[in-house]
């Protein structure tokens, strides 16, 4: 069984309408999850009650942060950290230029 992150999202779209299509004919949601875990072989409820309510962050029908808005985030964040890298290496060259003119230079 694959790990829930390295689902095709094809299979996530097709869960998400398959839950939304039996969710009726069963007499409650873990009962529509489960039904739907057990036919495509998803590896928990948990994973398809987590794509059923990024779906409907996706579509407007629940408030949180959107896929897209998550992967603006995760580059931000990156690149963020980037920044700070560069800048602890220019902090760093700053202190040694700086030792190295406050040092006494000898000629030979």
């Amino acid at each position: 069984m694959a790990r829930p992150s390295r689902y095709p999202l094809e299979l996530h779209r097709r869960a998400v309408r398959m839950v939304a299509e039996v969710r009726d004919d069963h007499p409650n949601e873990t009962a529509a999850l489960q039904a739907v875990t057990d036919k495509l072989g998803i590896g928990s409820r948990e994973t398809l009650r987590n794509w059923v309510k990024q779906n409907e962050v996706d579509t407007g029908q629940r408030p949180g942060t959107t896929t897209e808005e998550s992967a603006q985030l995760k580059a931000l964040k990156k690149e963020n950290g980037e920044l700070k890298r560069a800048n602890e290496i220019l902090k760093a060259a700053a202190s040694f230029f700086a030792a190295e003119l406050d040092r006494p230079h000898t000629r030979s």
